[in-house]
């Protein structure tokens, strides 16, 4: 990062929450210096718009970045770290040229935490991210994914005391937040959808010792009980949320609990349009049934839902994050602005990033995609072929800015 200030001028900006007309935008070290209109006495109607850059509440990045098929299970398990941490970095840089300039993995280890630090330093050019600690159960949903009897394994706490050990531990490692389970999952291997995951003293223990170093808790639920343990115990965010009920949503919309639903995953998974196991499509077939007869009176009733897709590269791509947004237009039944929203301004207000991204203001992050067409007209326009150009942190990562 430099002094030098950077400019842009004579362009429309939406700022994540309204359309703002023709600007001009000025930016140093990585920072928004200032928005100023433009006179339009004398302006012409740019082709030229520019927007936020996009926050994806919910990725995996620890996965392989090769184009060749790989198995993605057990990737992880026979690669060095030292080298899953460059794969890692290649899938952020992927996220970043599609305009995903901040990622929050769910899930992370040293290896996520290493490149994070890299991209926070400038060290690589790339988009923001966020890594949340793991803290789950033997035989939970997370360690059933690899063989049973495979001897290295991510942590997992099974007592309340074991729960705020791990919690503590992540923090000193640097966590940006805690994530739990309350229910079962699709792609674990062995378990159900339906299984409670840990005691309610385990998930307790969890939640009130990251609220007490400050992190924010993420559940991971796909069944109504588990929407029920995570309110009960007050997390921060629904992941995937697929048991929503009628019951549960005066308590979401009292808190604005945010929920990532994870739309194209789960659909990809039960079409097996990607090569998973009949046990997971079955699940995830099931899944979609309940999601699409719970999620579209959850939007109308006013239900928080945020950009949040479990993409890891192979299921979902560093770049789908586009086509996700458009399904949740479709799903929720959304103008093009309530879903740019949900993507930029909405989605870092829900992982406490507000006051750094998902708006273009002074002060603000200089993150930002340059393109053409009006997305928050017309959602359909937010294509990988209309994007120009990508700045994350003040850096060019995609393209080259107009002159």
């Amino acid at each position: 990062m430099t002094d030098v200030v950077s400019e842009l001028s004579g362009i429309r900006l939406w700022d994540g929450e309204e359309d703002r007309g023709v600007v001009t935008l000025s930016w140093s070290d990585g920072r928004l210096q200032a928005v100023d209109a433009v006179d339009r006495d004398t302006a012409a109607e740019p082709e030229l718009s520019v927007i936020p850059g996009l926050i994806d509440t919910h990725v995996h990045l620890d996965a392989s970045a090769v184009p060749s098929p790989v198995d993605w299970m057990t990737w992880p398990l026979i690669t060095p770290a030292s080298e899953r941490s460059l794969h890692v970095l290649a899938h952020a840089r992927n996220a970043a040229a599609a305009g995903v300039t901040t990622l929050r993995d769910l899930s992370g280890s040293e290896v996520q935490l290493s490149a994070a630090r890299a991209l926070a330093t400038g060290v690589v050019a790339g988009p923001r991210l966020l890594v949340h600690g793991a803290v789950g159960m033997t035989a939970g949903h997370g360690d059933l994914f690899i063989p049973p009897h495979y001897p290295h394994r991510a942590p997992v706490a099974d007592s309340p005391d074991e729960c705020r050990k791990l919690v503590r531990q992540w923090a000193r490692q640097g966590a940006d937040g805690i994530k739990i389970f309350t229910s079962g999952g699709v792609l674990s291997i062995g378990d159900r959808v339906g299984w409670r995951n840990q005691t309610p003293a385990e998930i307790a223990a969890t939640v009130d010792e990251a609220h007490a170093l400050g992190m924010l808790v993420a559940a991971h639920t796909h069944s109504a009980e588990g929407v029920d343990i995570a309110l009960e115990f007050e997390v921060d965010s629904i992941e995937h949320g697929t048991g929503i009920l009628e019951r549960h949503w005066p308590v979401l919309i009292e808190r604005n609990i945010p929920v990532a639903p994870t739309l194209m995953i789960n659909d990809a998974i039960a079409d097996r349009r990607i090569p998973v196991s009949e046990d997971a499509a079955e699940k995830a077939r099931a899944v979609v049934i309940e999601r699409d007869a719970n999620f579209v009176g959850a939007a109308a009733a006013g239900v928080r839902f945020v950009l949040g897709t479990d993409a890891n590269g192979v299921m979902v791509r560093f770049g789908d994050q586009l086509e996700e947004l458009r399904l949740m237009r479709t799903a929720f039944d959304w103008t093009a602005e309530r879903t740019l929203r949900s993507g930029t301004s909405d989605a870092a207000d829900a992982i406490r990033l507000g006051d750094v991204a998902g708006r273009l203001r002074p002060g603000l992050a200089a993150d930002f995609i340059v393109l053409r067409g009006r997305p928050w007209e017309d959602i359909d326009a937010l294509t990988s072929d209309n994007i120009v150009a990508v700045v994350a942190r003040g850096e060019v990562v995609r393209g080259a800015l107009p002159a």
